[in-house]
């Protein structure tokens, strides 16, 4: 099992939801370089298959993911930011329902499938930075691209204006996937972000 991200879509599929069957750009893109040697080793009759996650695998497991960072910017700032209108979209997968996932792909994936551990195919970032506003008692506040990158860092305001609108339609037919747990902004709303951020 070769673990990637539904985000290397984000450059290659527009306009739509990413599904199984989308490739990522070439060009030195290491997890497409590495989703290219997982489906060699299956046309050579090796078991491998592909899980792409998405950018937000959120839980109170969730430590070190994007919305501690983003929780993190935010209580530094003293506002939650999101680029321009705030209308990139990211999927969200609860870290249970992927756990299943990785399951169920083990046991079931056939060679060469890339699965798509995406619970919601795509949450709106004004929609993710207003909830961790909520949770701080912090503004949302939209910020010019241009000073994303100076405001939450190079990699990471970069990432935040990425639109990965990611389908698991055929993830779910392949497998019977039926995830069951909270969603991304019900998940924020728990609470378990701020408390651990404040440690």
């Amino acid at each position: 099992m070769n673990t990637t991200g539904t985000m290397l879509l984000a450059h290659s599929v527009r306009g739509r939801a990413g599904t199984e069957d989308d490739a990522g750009k070439e060009g030195g893109n290491p997890r497409v370089a590495s989703e290219n040697l997982s489906l060699a080793f299956a046309k050579r009759g090796v078991r491998t298959s592909i899980m792409r996650l998405a950018p937000t695998v959120h839980s109170s497991l969730d430590h070190h993911g994007f919305i501690p960072m983003l929780v993190a910017a935010a209580r530094k700032n003293g506002w939650s930011a999101y680029v321009g209108e705030g209308s990139a979209r990211w999927p969200a997968v609860h870290t249970l329902d992927a756990a299943r996932l990785y399951r169920l792909a083990l046991e079931s994936a056939p060679a060469g499938s890339r699965v798509h551990a995406a619970a919601e195919e795509g949450v709106a970032f004004r929609a993710i930075a207003e909830a961790i506003g909520r949770g701080l008692k912090v503004p949302a506040k939209s910020i010019p691209i241009e000073k994303m990158e100076d405001i939450l860092g190079g990699f990471l305001g970069m990432i935040t204006q990425l639109d990965n609108l990611t389908s698991s339609a055929r993830t779910r037919e392949l497998l019977g996937w039926k995830p069951t747990h909270p969603d991304l902004l019900a998940d924020i709303a728990e609470g378990h972000y701020f408390a651990s951020a404040a440690v």
